[in-house]
């Protein structure tokens, strides 16, 4: 990171890479496996065979059983088929995909099932291809590129219900393909009969190869891995503005508090929306196409049908009870109590508006963007989450950290602050589907310890009682051995228990979002050099290379 800085917005001066890895053909199925379609036989041609095992593949899954999934696959299968199977296929209920979704989960399990000899060959195998593809040069030094495969064709699933799932996502073709590398890099070659889309040269972009998919028209990139110097930099930068924040968030907090008394509606209402962005770490909310994507929404685009506003709620004054679908359609339910002057803008913004109205009608994200660019330079809605992230843990790790606890104890207590984080930022996940199970298991090694511990005691019990007649230095080391026995399950026991609280506690909180992207490192590292707590209990080897430069950066004081 020490070497020479360029001028603004130059990214590298020299770049070489190898391109992109290219799903495999499709392999056609093997003659023994059938498709049906209103009880016969039929044998589809390889582009609609195809399409066709993309769905055979999810039967068990409940996309398949979703109305828009089925009728969106429907429809552009239809288009992969020759003119003789659209007019034969008419009804995707009529097609039956039993027997090749059994041959895929033989297939499954056969994999299981390999040798070790065949597993090392398909791990050579991508080592081969990762030393080949998976890294490119950048300014003199050999970089780890982060995801150099690009992804099989398939459908399109999309989060939450949303409106595309079960289109077909197209085979990317080296003709889709943009690279980007530098004039005097030796140019990777496309495969054989294929040429590339384009080839550039634009050192302002730290990205190495770009396509457009055919679903939501977004262009994909692929970039370099989080470990890399331009990666690396760009997330300290990151908690550095938000650290900058921290200094002036006290004159930003008075200002908008001061606003909500404003004579011009329009401020009043950026200065509430801010507020809840501060406050309850809100995303922005960009607009967005209609019928283009899911119906999600963040603070700037909610409506008067998400909100309620209760004068009195569960002996709370002022309470506002927020229900909407935030990004990746995760519902944010929050009841909270706000400040008067707050609560009496809301009902003055919900007048005489429909349910479907925008809440801040004067306000849009560009609005509010360009307003907090001039509270501070860099700063936007997403900064407040990070520094609100970042605060929240420190403040948590110093409250719940208890010195004399030993180091299970102490990772529990570390994993309740990052929930506090993770609670405030919204970051929900299912309860995994082996959660029940893993808990049951957990439960009985917990039983079992148990006993194991009774049996200690009682030896020692013995122990004792046989020392106190004996009386000679055998039988004083045996209770000694003993004592350090109970103690060592006792510890064990700990260990397990601590475990099972922390799974019930996380059984529908995602830690890793806010781990990866809105906690400041440094605050982690710093703890664990306090404590004397291995890295590696609290970041894993992945997440300890991406974080490396916080790893030699922080020492055990560092304050965010």
């Amino acid at each position: 990171w020490e070497e020479e800085r360029y001028p603004e917005g130059i990214k590298w001066k020299f770049l070489e890479h190898k391109g992109p890895v290219f799903a495999p053909p499709y392999e056609p199925l093997p003659e023994n496996v059938k498709f049906y379609y209103d009880g016969k036989v039929m044998k589809l041609s390889t582009k609609a065979e195809e399409v066709a095992t993309f769905f055979a593949k999810m039967l068990d899954h409940e996309y398949t059983t979703k109305e828009i999934f089925r009728k969106n696959f429907f429809k552009d299968w239809r288009k992969e088929m020759t003119s003789e199977e659209k007019s034969t296929i008419t009804s995707l209920s009529k097609c039956d995909f039993t027997h090749m979704s059994q041959y895929f989960k033989a297939q499954t399990e056969a994999r299981k099932q390999m040798s070790k000899e065949e597993k090392q060959k398909i791990k050579e195998e991508n080592e081969r291809l990762l030393k080949e593809y998976g890294y490119c040069v950048m300014d003199n030094h050999k970089e780890r590129i982060a995801n150099f495969k690009i992804e099989p064709p398939g459908l399109f699933r999309g989060r939450g219900n949303h409106p595309k799932m079960g289109m077909l996502k197209r085979r990317i073709m080296p003709e889709d393909i943009i690279i980007n590398c530098s004039k005097d890099s030796k140019i990777p070659s496309p495969p054989p009969g294929h040429k590339w889309k384009e080839v550039r040269h634009d050192n302002k972009v730290t990205w190495l190869v770009s396509w457009t998919e055919n679903i939501q028209g977004s262009i994909k990139y692929i970039m370099l891995n989080p470990s890399s110097r331009i990666k690396g930099e760009k997330d300290w930068q990151k908690y550095e503005t938000a650290r900058r924040l921290k200094k002036c968030v006290d004159k930003i907090r008075n200002q908008y508090r001061e606003d909500w008394k404003s004579k011009e509606m329009k401020v009043r209402q950026r200065a509430v929306a801010l507020y809840f962005i501060d406050k309850l770490a809100l995303r922005a909310g960009n607009e967005k196409e209609e019928g283009e994507t899911a119906d999600t929404v963040g603070c700037c685009s909610l409506r008067v049908e998400h909100i309620k506003l209760h004068p009195e709620l569960d002996g709370q004054e002022y309470v506002v009870e927020f229900d909407f679908l935030g990004k990746d359609s995760i519902r944010y339910y929050n009841k909270v109590p706000v400040e008067k002057r707050v609560f009496k803008n809301l009902q003055l913004f919900m007048e005489n508006k429909q349910p479907e109205d925008d809440l801040f009608d004067r306000l849009n994200t560009s609005i509010l963007n360009k307003h907090l660019q001039d509270l501070m330079e860099g700063l936007t809605a997403k900064v407040f989450r990070t520094y609100n992230a970042s605060i929240t843990l420190q403040q948590q790790l110093k409250e719940l950290t208890n010195p004399d606890d030993n180091i299970p104890a102490k990772i529990l207590s570390y994993n309740r602050a990052n929930r506090a984080v993770a609670i405030l930022c919204n970051h929900q996940r299912a309860p995994p589907k082996t959660f029940e199970k893993s808990m049951m298991n957990l439960q009985s090694k917990i039983d079992a310890k148990k006993e194991q511990l009774a049996d200690a005691r009682r030896e020692l019990k013995s122990a004792k009682a046989d020392a106190k007649v004996r009386r000679d230095e055998k039988s004083k080391k045996t209770v000694e051995s003993k004592k350090k026995a109970v103690q060592r399950i006792e510890e064990q026991l700990m260990k397990l228990e601590v475990q099972a609280t922390d799974r019930e506690e996380n059984k529908q909180i995602a830690l890793g979002t806010s781990k990866l992207n809105y906690l400041d490192p440094r605050i982690s590292v710093a703890w664990c050099k306090k404590w004397g707590i291995p890295i590696e209990k609290i970041y894993n080897k992945t997440q300890r290379e991406k974080f490396a430069w916080a790893i030699d950066m922080a020492e055990e004081d560092y304050e965010f």
